[in-house]
């Protein structure tokens, strides 16, 4: 739902009832992850995607029902592929869908207008809602602070307060999934399946030289979603002119700019850092830093006699053989890259490979699932 935020705040500030579609489980080769939506007005506009078009029509029939009340408010509807009939409704590509479809009054659901406006404006907020359990909590909402403060119920404080110190675990991760409680509040019982959309701040890409392959790698980073900045020790090249598509170029001592941000808990699990300064000075107290750091990736350019010259200073430096396994180098996949563009290409593969799961082999051939879930938490 958060992935449609925009929209659905400007619906809600006029105060129009709509009704959301919301993935909240998928299976096999199922095209869209949890917390992908769709959404229809009372005029009968849609926005948003939960199926890439495979299930659309059958979706918006329900937001229909739900919004004229000729169906129930809330509903949690199955789809998946048809062998009968390729045609019918259900996902072509195979997989099967969990989609939780709602009427949202925004008068009537403030924690669910607040998690639309904590969206929007970039704010750290979760919307967890239960998505499997009994007919009459299905639906029910809390919006949950990054302090653990929330608002909203699910029925009972237990249940409220067992829920909200899970969903801060998930978004302080950054993660949208699905996480099980027990009905009762505790964490045995009878499950609720609750789903937890968090809303956070960009994830940041840190790059590290003012290079050629660095512009590229940076307008590669910005397409995904990165808050990007670009640090380099040398004015003359660590300018905005040179990096237009970067958020910020920094001239400053690439460790002293990193350990500055990491004082100031600027730095998350989520933060990728790419060093392509090719320069030990530059390098080494850059990546005795990173590596001792816990974000999510740490890449270096160089050769493989580059790294294993770099591997022998980091050692003598202190790092233990633990802390060099993170260390992703020669950086990116092997895709034959040769320009700066491809190069880029190929980096930011590895990271997105590796914040899912990927092996990044071809898929021709493979028996890997193609969309790798790693949503699911069990409360423990």
């Amino acid at each position: 739902m958060l992935d449609i935020a925009d929209e659905l705040h400007r619906w809600c500030e006029r105060g129009l009832p709509f009704a959301v579609a919301t993935v909240v489980g998928t299976s096999g080769s199922a095209p869209r992850p949890a917390g992908a939506a769709l959404a229809v007005d009372g005029a009968g506009n849609v926005i948003g995607s939960v199926s890439g078009g495979c299930v659309e029509g059958a979706v918006y029939d329900l937001c229909q029902e739900a919004l004229s009340g000729d169906g129930p408010a809330t509903v949690l509807q199955r789809f998946g592929y048809s062998d009968e009939d390729a045609f019918a409704v259900g996902l072509t590509c195979g997989g099967d869908i969990d989609i939780l479809v709602q009427r949202i009054d925004p008068a009537e659901r403030p924690e669910v207008a607040g998690g639309l406006a904590a969206a929007v404006s970039r704010e750290t907020a979760a919307v967890a809602r239960i998505v499997t359990g009994p007919d009459d909590l299905l639906g029910r909402a809390l919006l949950v602070r990054a302090d653990g403060s929330y608002e909203g119920s699910f029925g009972d404080d237990l249940r409220d307060r067992t829920a909200a110190a899970e969903t801060v675990a998930m978004l302080a991760a950054g993660r949208t999934g699905t996480l099980v409680i027990g009905a009762d509040g505790s964490r045995c019982g009878v499950p609720l399946t609750v789903l937890v959309e968090s809303s956070v701040p960009p994830p940041r890409l840190l790059v590290f030289g003012a290079i050629d392959f660095a512009a590229a790698l940076v307008r590669a980073g910005t397409f995904l979603g990165y808050r990007v900045t670009v640090c380099d020790a040398r004015p003359v090249f660590a300018t905005a002119r040179r990096f237009p598509d970067a958020h910020e170029v920094v001239a400053d001592w690439p460790h002293r700019y990193l350990d500055a941000e990491t004082r100031a808990g600027r730095l998350d699990g989520r933060t990728a850092i790419c060093v392509l300064t090719h320069d030990a000075k530059f390098d080494i107290p850059l990546l005795e830093q990173a590596l001792r750091l816990p974000v999510a990736y740490v890449g270096a350019m160089g050769s493989r006699r580059t790294h294993l010259e770099r591997l022998d200073r980091l050692r003598e430096a202190g790092l233990t053989d633990l802390d060099l396994a993170r260390l992703h180098s020669p950086i990116g996949l092997d895709l034959g890259a040769r320009t700066p563009e491809e190069t880029a290409v190929s980096i930011a593969a590895e990271i997105i490979a590796h914040r899912h799961g990927g092996t990044g082999r071809p898929l021709t051939g493979a028996h890997t699932p193609i969309h790798h879930d790693t949503t699911a938490v069990r409360a423990s």
